[in-house]
């Protein structure tokens, strides 16, 4: 686990007791698995072998299976007590989840054996994220799927997150350099494949409440700092 400490950047207490909590599962993950599964534009794989990439305490595990319908579903996180979080989930749920403790940027899998990679607010936590996506490069099957969910340096670096989060800030990005950096691997998506979810979690100066209460109109796309960007991107065949 040496390697796993160097590469990514840890939760915070408040961190890891969020990651456990409704909120988290019905307002971020369910709204980000919803909106990836729409930005799918060819058939799924039929029972997909699918890779949680950072599945912290498996609350993706319902939400996946429900929306992949996997044949295998594997759970890869760096770190210790978030893997126990994520077998009492499986179990409770009563799914076969294969567990893996792995850092991303050394996954340890063999090559091409992935159908589907979820990568969910899990690449502002890694140090080392040109080779975390090269892994998953390497890992995905010709043709195969990343379903990439990502929160913006915009949103990242910002009081209330820098308060109650960690991050290593001198690798967070915008959502520009993100897609850049999948198309640089050499995925391949189209404008149809992005999406730049502007909710109210994610504007953390107000959380939407100035919209809302009608004091203020939201900025519209091109007209702002996105702070999220959900992408499905092929690796080609």
């Amino acid at each position: 686990m040496e390697r796993a400490a160097a590469t990514y950047v840890e939760e915070t207490r408040f961190g890891f007791w969020f990651l456990q909590s409704h909120v988290w599962q019905h307002h971020v993950l369910r709204v980000a698995i919803n909106d990836l599964k729409r930005l799918i534009d060819a058939p799924l794989p039929q029972a997909p072998v699918l890779l949680d990439a950072g599945c912290g305490q498996g609350r993706s595990f319902g939400l996946l299976n429900e929306a992949f319908a996997p044949a295998r579903m594997i759970g890869l996180d760096a770190d210790p007590h978030s893997l126990d979080c994520s077998h009492a989930e499986a179990e409770r749920l009563g799914l076969d989840v294969q567990l893996i403790a792995s850092d991303c940027a050394a996954i340890d899998l063999p090559d091409a054996c992935v159908d589907i990679l979820f990568c969910h607010q899990t690449f502002h936590h890694l140090v080392e994220q040109e080779q975390a996506l090269a892994e998953f490069w390497r890992v995905l099957k010709p043709g195969g799927l990343l379903l990439f969910a990502e929160s913006t340096k915009f949103y990242i670096d910002t009081w209330v997150i820098r308060w109650l989060f960690r991050h290593p800030m001198h690798v967070q990005k915008s959502a520009e350099q993100y897609l850049g950096m999948l198309r640089q691997q050499g995925f391949q998506f189209e404008e149809r494949n992005v999406s730049y979810p502007y909710l109210w979690w994610s504007r953390s100066k107000d959380f939407g409440l100035l919209e809302r209460w009608g004091i203020m109109k939201a900025k519209p796309f091109g007209q702002r700092d996105e702070t999220l960007v959900n992408a499905v991107a092929r690796k080609p065949c």
